[in-house]
């Protein structure tokens, strides 16, 4: 099972969200072919309702917290609830490229 499929899952469990999406970027930037490291979600959930932006993603982050503290390397997370929800949510930026070893 890819790690997008599982991060699907936990999400789906912890926020039963209206709408759910999970798309793996690694391919947008500098690292092996077949990466997972990069993510995007976008999460439509009542469970944000009255809660802060940082809360939220507080509460993503404690969901996901073994594969933050392991394969994720980046989290792009654009956190609605039903009434915020516009059908869409900001693309993610295209990789500016480089490393730590062309830095200086």
């Amino acid at each position: 099972m890819s790690l997008a499929v599982q991060l699907q899952q936990k999400l789906t469990d912890a926020f039963s969200p209206s709408h759910i999406e999970v798309d793996c970027e690694s391919h947008m930037h500098n690292v092996p072919a077949g990466s997972e490291m990069h993510f995007r979600v976008v999460l439509v959930s009542e469970a944000f309702a009255g809660i802060r932006k940082v809360q939220r993603h507080q509460k993503v982050y404690a969901a996901l917290a073994d594969e933050m503290a392991g394969p994720i390397h980046a989290l792009a997370l654009h956190l609605y609830t039903a009434e915020e929800w516009a059908g869409q949510a900001p693309a993610s930026p295209q990789c500016m490229g480089g490393s730590k070893a062309d830095a200086g």
